[in-house]
């Protein structure tokens, strides 16, 4: 695999291989026939450089043989012993770099562009960007040394120093070794002048300077051999600072296959250059085959280079892209908008024309116009969590299209902002305003409003006393206190057990999902006092102006319709327990069975109930099989209270089992008796944005962390529907009749014809951060390694927790998945046949390569997990939307 730069420079079917015998090695070059010239010059000028090399060496042979001929010569003569002793010293340590120049001439003369573009540089830190970030490294060498001795550095503070996390403490002290050793550095103190020395080594851009500073950290004594405990040794470090426990557990088996590989003729060692030839491979199986779209990318890439326009130019352009992105959510916004300006205005101009006017001015204009509003938000915030309703609506009809349904929880949301501010406009021009004016009009003024008010009362208590009051002031707590609760940072927030003070404690008692739970459903006392509120309404005596009923019938109607529902379904829908396996990340899986009549889409989600941790609440969770699987399944992620008591509880009624290490995961299993597990109850299904994945040939699939669960739900249906083509393909050829659905195990909820399976291309990523999460869906992803012929999903499993390709810290990771995946067949990193990959995905490169790949394709987007990529993510696909033929289709998951 080529870099990009000479592919620029490339012109097909005009190479010729040539091949150039040096220092005994054969080195084969390619060069255009059109500049043979300067690819022999670039030959001769690497064969002079080999030579200085050989000359350098013989120099140094030359200079220890004088060297070796002084100390026997003055071994006998009359000159002091000390004389002897320091030529003795010297011959060591010319010996010394002698073999380092040997190890040098055996090492490849040019490293392929290939390895360069695979490795990166080998970089040890991952920025090294010259003179500032040595000042960073110079101002912490002088914190750290504050407090040291004689203003030195121990190395135990190396790491720190050099700006390396934690988890690779022990890697860098390996790493200081291997510089103190490269600079005759004896001790484990260094002063800022060898500091600065070590950091020109770090930050040398030579991929041959850093190459051979990470095989000293390898070859310790520098004898060009690599023994199975220094390759242990070096393995333990390397899954130590990339938080790969796994691996660090089992690095002698590790160690003993490398060993197998590297010295088949089982000398005991590996040679340097044979673990120095696997380093500068790729070791990403799936990268080799990135040449062949090289040249489009950089078509592409000169296609996207951004061009100056003016700015005004500029703005109407983004705009325009705005609209075309957001037309849904901008006419639903817009309507609701306009609907609730014009009901401000009416009831504005309304009371600008009455008695109570003049008494009160337009702050009671303010106050009804508000009140208003109210009135229709109140009512319209109890439609997006119709779950059912909108479930409906997204299956059976093409509301769909217009309507973004998706969006209904963050509609939801602005609704609820709404109710504030004209919470905040009608309380204060009532409280402010309306009622001192009332208390100071003279009599005159305030006749007319006797039939209303009574007589003009004399203190201000007589307004809050009154029903009007008590019922306006109680609704405004409430709901302050269940809009505060419901807040992101305090709904999910997770208790402190460590800390123990009083601020910490009382939250931990009054936050978390328990707390926005309970105290979202005020609102039902809340509603009782708004009927009332509107009943003893101010200023209105006629039935037919107290309209509050008006505005919430339907929606209350239909609102508690939804709660019946979903009361009689979840009784009728008690399912039976099967397993309870427990992963790594603490994640606690349900198998059930499936209910009679269950159907339902990938994607889709059900609420739990399980009364034993508490009688009222659901929480909801994503499906994680497909619909034609025979079994039910959801993946919860111990995170909160009512998950934490959920464990609990199922590990107090089941005994854990003997575990094989090789599974991955504890499995809480009945003693002998169903009735020990305890009862759980679903709800559901519900409509999500991940089911619409069949609207579309061409799929991103994005999933971080546990927000995989509902694409691992999409993944096992394209399998199914996979070996569902393959059934009939096989039947039609040997002459049978193929099955129908309903004669399929489980196939009681979509067809598997051939005809209704649209996707052609899915490509999943799946971002975690811990080496145990692919435990999570280990069968899954080996089954659609095995049975995906056709090439339909594409598997790419990031962890995070590794750095990224190219840096030293992982750079011998890469070589043990190299070796592991050719011996096995498995990644070494995630126990799959899906190869990991390191660090986050590089989201920009998979874009371009779908887009690339899928010209004048619609690719519809999914995305579920913590919501930090969600702006990137969603500015490329509309970047890339505008930019190429490909059209890109942002979803995300909202709880």
């Amino acid at each position: 695999m080529q870099s990009a730069k000479e592919n620029r420079h490339q012109q097909p079917d005009s190479f010729t291989d040539a091949e150039f015998v040096s220092g005994g090695k054969s080195i084969n070059t390619r060069f255009t026939v059109t500049d043979a010239s300067a690819a022999a010059a670039a030959v001769a000028e690497h064969m002079v450089q080999e030579n200085k090399v050989v000359v350098a060496a013989a120099a140094v042979n030359v200079q220890t043989e004088q060297l070796a001929a002084i100390y026997r010569e003055k071994k006998y003569s009359s000159f002091p012993s000390s004389l002897a002793r320091s030529a003795s010293s010297r011959i060591k340590q010319v010996s010394k770099e002698v073999k380092r120049l040997a190890t040098l001439t055996r090492r490849p003369p040019e490293k392929s562009a290939a390895a360069r573009y695979a490795l990166n540089g080998l970089k040890f830190i991952s920025k090294t960007e010259g003179g500032a970030a040595w000042a960073t490294v110079e101002q912490r060498f002088d914190e750290l040394t504050s407090t040291t001795d004689r203003g030195l550095l121990p190395r135990s503070l190396f790491g720190e120093c050099i700006g390396m996390s934690k988890e690779c403490k022990e890697f860098a002290g390996v790493l200081f070794d291997a510089l103190a050793r490269r600079n005759n550095i004896t001790g484990d103190l260094i002063t800022r002048e060898e500091l600065k020395r070590f950091w020109n080594r770090i930050a040398d851009e030579s991929f041959d300077s850093r190459l051979q500073t990470f095989l000293d950290m390898v070859d310790k004594n520098a004898d060009g051999k690599i023994s199975e405990d220094e390759l242990r040794e070096i393995i333990c470090l390397s899954a130590s600072a990339n938080n790969l426990s796994n691996i660090q557990k089992q690095a002698d088996e590790y160690a003993r296959l490398m060993m197998e590989e590297l010295d088949p003729g089982n000398l005991g060692f590996i040679k340097i250059e044979n673990l120095e030839m696997l380093l500068v491979q790729d070791p990403n199986p799936l990268a080799r085959g990135r040449g062949k779209s090289r040249n489009l990318s950089i078509m592409l890439s000169e296609k996207l280079k951004p061009t100056r326009d003016h700015p005004l130019k500029t703005w109407y352009r983004d705009f325009n892209y705005f609209l075309v992105d957001n037309w849904q959510r901008f006419w639903v916004v817009a309507l609701w908008i306009g609907i609730m300006a014009a009901l401000f205005a009416y009831q504005y101009v309304q009371y600008r024309k009455r008695d109570a006017f003049d008494v009160m001015g337009h702050c009671v204009c303010m106050a009804k116009g508000a009140a208003e509003t109210l009135k229709l938000n109140m009512a319209l915030i109890l439609l997006p969590v119709c779950r059912n309703i909108i479930t409906w609506l997204r299956n059976k009809t093409r509301l769909g299209v217009a309507v973004p349904f998706d969006d209904n929880l963050n509609f939801h949301k602005v609704i609820a902002m709404a109710i504030a501010i004209g919470v905040g406009v009608h309380g204060i021009s009532h409280l402010a305003c309306d009622f001192p004016r009332l208390l100071n009009a003279s009599p005159e003024k305030y006749k007319p409003m006797e039939p209303y008010f009574g007589e003009q009362p004399a203190s201000y208590w007589y307004f809050v006393k009154g029903c009007e009051g008590v019922t306006g002031i109680i609704m405004v707590v409430l709901m302050a206190i269940s809009f505060t609760l419901a807040s992101p940072w305090l709904r999910r927030r997770k208790e402190e057990k460590s800390s123990k003070t009083l601020m910490n404690k009382i939250l931990n008692k009054l936050t978390g999902f328990n707390a926005f739970w309970y105290t979202h459903h005020l609102f039902i006392v809340v509603y009782s006092l708004l009927i009332v509120h509107g009943v003893k309404l101010y200023l209105a005596r006629e039935w037919y102006k107290k309209t509050t009923w008006m505005y919430l019938a339907v929606p209350m109607t239909l609102y508690g319709g939804e709660r019946l529902v979903r009361t009689l379904r979840s009784r009728a829908r008690a399912v039976n327990i099967l397993q309870v396996p427990v992963y790594p990340g603490n994640v606690l899986v349900l198998h059930m069975s499936k209910p009679h009549g269950f159907k339902y889409k990938s994607g889709q989600y059900i609420f739990v109930k399980c009364a034993a941790v508490s009688p009222f609440e659901w929480h909801p969770f994503s499906i994680t099989t497909a619909p034609n699987d025979n079994f039910l399944s959801v993946h919860i992620r111990i995170v909160g209270d009512w998950t934490r008591q959920l464990k609990t509880v199922f590990s107090n009624v089941c005994q854990q089992p003997p575990v094989d290490k090789s599974e991955g995961a504890d499995s809480l299993q009945e003693d002998n008796n169903p009735m020990y597990f305890p009862k759980v109850l679903i709800d559901g299904p519900y409509g999500a944005p991940t089911q619409d994945y069949k609207d579309y040939d061409v799929v991103l699939l994005v999933g971080l962390g546990i927000g995989a669960t509902p694409m691992i739900s999409v993944v096992r249906d394209i399998i199914n529907n996979i070996r569902s083509i393959e059934e009939e393909e096989n039947s039609l050829e040997g002459g049978t009749r193929p099955p129908t659905p309903k004669q399929k195990t489980g196939a009681n909820s979509s067809s598997s014809h051939k005809h209704d399976f649209r996707t052609r291309k899915a490509y999943f990523y799946w971002v975690t951060r811990e080496q145990g999460s692919f435990d999570w869906f280990k069968d899954v992803m080996n089954e659609a390694a095995e049975m995906d012929h056709r090439g339909v999903i594409e598997m790419h499993n990031h962890c995070t927790s590794v750095y990224e390709e190219g840096d030293a810290r992982s750079a011998l990771i890469a070589m043990l998945q190299s070796i592991y995946l050719a011996k096995n067949g498995l990644d070494v990193v995630s126990g799959t046949r899906v190869v990991s990959h390191f660090a986050k995905p590089n989201w920009r490169t998979v874009y371009k390569r779908i887009a690339l790949n899928h010209p004048d394709t619609t690719v519809g987007v999914f995305f579920c997990g913590a919501p930090a990529p969600v702006k990137e993510l969603r500015q490329l696909a509309s970047y890339f939307s505008h930019t190429t033929s490909t059209t890109f289709v942002f979803h995300k998951e909202n709880f």
